[in-house]
C-alpha cells in the first residue's frame, strides 16, 4: 500500500512539474527569447511583461483616449489604435508588442509591407478564416477565396472596375422631365 501511494504521489509530482515547465516556457522563456532575436535585427519595442505582455498598457492608453471627446478629423489612428500611434513615434516604424505571451510585429513601411505580402512562395501570410458570422455577410466570394478560385474570381471582377466597362445612369432634366440615358 505504501509503495502504491508513493507511486501516485509521484506521478502526480511529475505531472505538476511538466505543468509548471510548460507554463514557464510559453508565458516567459519564448517571449524572451523571440525579444533577443528580435533586437539584433532593429526591431524593438515595449518589453514583455509575464503574462500580460502589453495589455494593460494598451488598455489604459485606449481608457485615457476614450476618457477626451473625438474632435472632427480624417487623422483616427490616435483614436482607434494609440498604442501603435504613439509606439511608432517611440520605436520606429517596425516594432513588436505583445498580447499576452503572443507577439505582434507591426509594419508600417510600405516596401517592406509589398514585400512581405508579395512573398507566394513560402505561404505564409495567408488570408484569415473568416469567422461564422463574416462568411454569412461576405459569402464564399473573393474576400475568403484562396489559390486558383482567387485567381478565376479576381479574374473575373477585375472587368467590373475598368471605367469604358461602367455605365452610369443619368437622368437629364429637360421640361421638368426626366430623360434617361446611359452612358
Amino acid at each position: 500500500m505504501e509503495a502504491m501511494i508513493i507511486y501516485l504521489s509521484s506521478c502526480v509530482c511529475l505531472l505538476l512539474l511538466s505543468v509548471l515547465i510548460k507554463f514557464i516556457h510559453k508565458f516567459w522563456w519564448t517571449p524572451i527569447c523571440i525579444q533577443s532575436k528580435m533586437m539584433p535585427q532593429g526591431i524593438k519595442g515595449p518589453s514583455y511583461k509575464f503574462i500580460y505582455g502589453n495589455t494593460k498598457e494598451i488598455i489604459h492608453m485606449r481608457n485615457e483616449i476614450m476618457a477626451t471627446p473625438m474632435e472632427l478629423s480624417n487623422h483616427i489612428l490616435p483614436r482607434i489604435e494609440p498604442h501603435v500611434h504613439s509606439w511608432t513615434k517611440l520605436y520606429g516604424k517596425n516594432f513588436l508588442f505583445w498580447y499576452g505571451p503572443k507577439p505582434q510585429l507591426v509594419v508600417t513601411e510600405p516596401d517592406l509591407i509589398k514585400q512581405i505580402l508579395n512573398d507566394k512562395e513560402d505561404g505564409i501570410y495567408r488570408k484569415r478564416d473568416l469567422t461564422y458570422f463574416a462568411k454569412k455577410l461576405l459569402g464564399d466570394g473573393l474576400a475568403s477565396a484562396r489559390g486558383e478560385k482567387w485567381f478565376r474570381q479576381r479574374k473575373i471582377a477585375n472587368h467590373a472596375f475598368h471605367a469604358e466597362n461602367l455605365k452610369v445612369n443619368a437622368c437629364i432634366l429637360v421640361n421638368d422631365r426626366c430623360s434617361t440615358q446611359l452612358y
